[in-house]
């Protein structure tokens, strides 16, 4: 995973803030869909796609955390 080494802390961190959170009014995207994937309705494809969108830099700080907690 030399990939996930190479992505900077601080960009993975401000990303995950502003994009994961955003809008911060009046719930963050991220809650908002991962809560309709778990009561089961996240069906339209803006959706999925909005989900995908704010939560990829949040993954990726997540991965990149536990890479570093394990292989270290």
């Amino acid at each position: 995973m030399s990939w996930l080494n190479k992505l900077p802390w601080g960009m993975l961190i401000i990303g995950s803030l502003f994009l994961g959170l955003s809008p911060f009014v009046p719930e963050p995207h991220l809650f908002e869909k991962v809560r309709m994937l778990f009561e089961g309705n996240l069906h339209q494809p803006i959706d999925i796609f909005d989900l995908f969108l704010h939560g990829t830099l949040p993954l990726l700080l997540l991965l990149k955390t536990l890479y570093s907690i394990v292989i270290k």
